[in-house]
């Protein structure tokens, strides 16, 4: 799964590593290490201009909430629940099926954070000797330093207890689609602990490489097998993880420091 990441970089860097034709400066977002489910968060998506007379798609740097509200739901409520959609089944999904199809986006970042417990700690947990294992967080990020290409999808919802005219009667919201997490090598594994990214987690956002960016976001690519062709996991060995320190897992938590690497796990974490 996807549920927390880092995205620190400033957004005139996003806009030309993107290429992005419009973005508004008033929706400038501060680099934030500790995303969490329905903060705000940029999106690069393609689609045209509201109200103009070209309807050509145009790429676009906006700012959404992370946890996607279905247009047809009745209320934002349980959007936290919808952060992530996953690869396999994301086009049987109600409230994918219609944004994969047409409203796809990218999400970038430096990375993610994911939580492993330990061998050790789990079977001390299973024989009643621990209540609770501690988790060790890992951050995952391209080994090449390289922005994070998160595959998303977007969706427009309409509050309709608002008039019209109120700037918050409509809702664009984003969700993070997952995949199987790699079982090769790492590009770089830390000095101890996992040796492959489906140690950490089973689960992993879908890193889309810089090549895929353009059909990504193309909404004229609307056929169901060509779509999900998109779908397809990177190739192996493009990441790294590494330990940080567990104050990451407070969301109040916020700073470079989250991201600071540790020589090995706070807590043991066998494997």
């Amino acid at each position: 799964m996807c549920g927390r990441y880092a995205a620190s970089r400033q957004p005139e860097d996003l806009v030309g590593l993107f290429q992005v034709e419009m973005w508004e400066p008033e929706e400038a977002l501060a680099p934030d290490w500790n995303v969490a489910p329905t903060k705000e968060v940029y999106a690069i998506l393609e689609r045209p201009l509201k109200d103009a007379d070209d309807r050509r798609p145009v790429r676009q740097m906006r700012t959404l909430k992370w946890g996607l509200v279905p247009s047809w739901s009745k209320s934002p409520e349980g959007a936290a629940r919808m952060i992530n959609a996953r690869a396999e089944t994301v086009h049987e999904k109600p409230s994918f099926r219609k944004p994969l199809l047409s409203r796809r986006c990218i999400l970038p970042a430096d990375g993610y954070y994911e939580w492993v417990t330990g061998t050790g700690e789990r079977e001390l947990e299973v024989e009643g000797k621990k209540k609770r294992p501690r988790k060790q967080p890992y951050f995952v990020t391209p080994a090449d330093g390289s922005v994070f290409a998160m595959a998303g999808l977007y969706e427009f919802w309409r509050d309709r207890t608002l008039p019209d005219d109120h700037p918050q009667a409509w809702w664009v919201t984003c969700s993070v689609i997952t995949t199987e997490a790699e079982q090769g090598p790492l590009g770089v594994a830390p000095a101890e602990g996992p040796r492959s990214l489906s140690d950490i987690h089973p689960r992993m956002p879908l890193m889309l490489t810089e090549d895929r960016w353009d059909a990504w976001l193309d909404p004229a690519r609307t056929g169901m097998d060509e779509v999900r062709a998109l779908l397809a996991a990177p190739p192996e060995g493009l990441m790294r993880a590494y330990p940080v320190a567990t104050a990451v897992s407070n969301v109040r938590n916020n700073g470079p420091e989250l991201l600071e690497e540790l020589s090995g796990p706070e807590e043991p974490v066998l494997f």
